[in-house]
């Protein structure tokens, strides 16, 4: 009987990156991606299959996203037992989620990783962009700005706005929905919560079946860009990743320094010290549920942290305190927005922002759980989602990035919360 092991799939996404991309950097150099059959290969073959996988992720995002933004909300509890420390977690979580997409967005502006590409040459990609893609880019774009931007973020019609795309207004939407469910302490709201925890559970399930396609898709996606974009393609992924480490470095080991030093009351060498279990474990593992037992473990006997405290803050944190998943999912969206030699405006840019906080707390954590984000992004300010294909395969080393990001913030954050709270009976309600 045979014991070998199937193998992972972040390795099966490494050698469709690189099936694909020297597939197309041969056709760019030897043929050119004009040649007849080399159109009919892209037409008939590879085009397809990127686009399928595009509209399965496209299909999920508004059950992924409402469940688990108004799952990560009501998580936070009942507002009068929990007091202070459900809204001082909530608090945290905004704030340091804003901090860490404004460093993202700040470097890519500076060093523009994605600039330089021949307008033409970008042109003739965007020409064969999937016709699923262009219609969700017409129908997310954004329209009206000012204060018509702001009102537009509440919807008049729920089910209207997740039919036209209208992602921002349906994460109000469910934003208002998970608070309504915290504030409501009735057995029928209970189990509406419990229903749409199932829908998430599902929306996961369906998420694990479309990425074990990924490996097909990236093969394709980078074929295409790749034979039109050849050696090029390359240098601006360089450049894209080191931006990304770079901000994420940047959070790592300033804005937590800072945290947990004036916030939290203690040394940020002991906080990193008392941590690395965990952060080893994150880096290990990329998926911000996994490392939840290290990370409890780790609050509990190396942090010194209050246990009801620790737990909760940690346990929410998992799903909505991802502040290395709003900073990644910022970077890549203004990459491919340079890339594609799209100029999004500073109100766009806000809007950017906005969605990747809340896209933050509304990701599943685990691996790859922010892709479909990326993709509703992208089409929300007119990049194509097809760009997403130039990501996929240095993914895996940034999941693992923005994973230890996560839970060192998780662990961060039970710091803060913490601090000046001191625990007495470990039933006692928390105040």
């Amino acid at each position: 009987m045979s014991t070998r092991q199937p193998m992972a799939l972040h390795t099966k996404m490494l050698i469709g990156f690189v099936v694909g991309l020297l597939g197309g950097l041969l056709v760019h150099w030897f043929i050119g991606s004009g040649t007849p059959w080399v159109q009919g290969l892209m037409t008939w073959i590879t085009q397809p299959v990127g686009k399928v996988f595009l509209r399965l992720l496209f299909m999920l995002v508004i059950p992924l996203l409402f469940s688990a933004l108004v799952v990560g909300i009501a998580e936070m509890g009942d507002i009068r037992s929990l007091g202070r420390v459900g809204w001082k977690t909530l608090a945290y979580t905004v704030v340091v989620s804003s901090i860490a997409v404004v460093i993202g967005i700040a470097l890519v502006n500076l060093f523009k990783p994605g600039s330089g590409v021949d307008p033409d040459v970008a042109q003739q990609l965007l020409r064969d962009a999937s016709d699923n893609a262009q219609k969700i880019v017409a129908s997310g774009a954004l329209q009206g700005s000012g204060i018509d931007l702001v009102l537009n973020i509440v919807p008049t019609n729920v089910i209207r706005a997740a039919a036209d795309n209208d992602i921002l207004a349906v994460m109000f939407f469910a934003l208002m929905f998970g608070i309504g469910i915290v504030m409501t302490p009735s057995p029928l709201a209970k189990k509406t919560k419990e229903v749409i925890e199932g829908v998430f559970e599902i929306s996961m399930t369906l998420i694990h079946l479309v990425i074990r396609f990924a490996p097909y898709a990236v093969a394709c996606l980078v074929f295409n860009l790749a034979a039109v974009f050849g050696w090029e393609l390359l240098g601006k992924l360089a450049g894209y990743v080191g931006v990304a480490v770079l901000a994420m470095a940047i959070h790592f080991f300033i804005i937590y320094s800072v945290s947990v030093r004036w916030f939290g009351g203690m040394s940020p060498i002991a906080f990193f010290r008392g941590s690395q279990e965990a952060i080893v474990m994150a880096f290990s593992t990329a998926s911000s549920n996994a490392t939840l037992p290290t990370a409890l473990k780790v609050a509990e006997e190396d942090l010194k942290l209050p246990k009801r405290i620790s737990r909760f803050v940690l346990t929410v944190g998992a799903t909505a305190n991802q502040n290395g998943t709003a900073l990644f999912e910022g970077v890549t969206v203004l990459f491919l927005a340079q890339f594609f030699n799209i100029d999004l405006s500073v109100t766009q840019q806000g809007v950017v922002m906005l969605v990747c906080i809340l896209g933050g707390i509304g990701t599943a954590g685990v691996p790859a759980g922010s892709l479909p984000v990326i993709a509703m992004i992208c089409g929300m300010v007119g990049v194509p989602p097809e760009g997403i294909g130039l990501i996929l395969g240095v993914d895996r080393f940034l999941d693992m990035c923005r994973t230890t990001l996560n839970v060192t913030g998780d662990l961060a954050a039970a710091v803060v919360v913490s601090n000046g709270i001191v625990e007495t009976d470990e039933h006692a309600p928390i105040s």
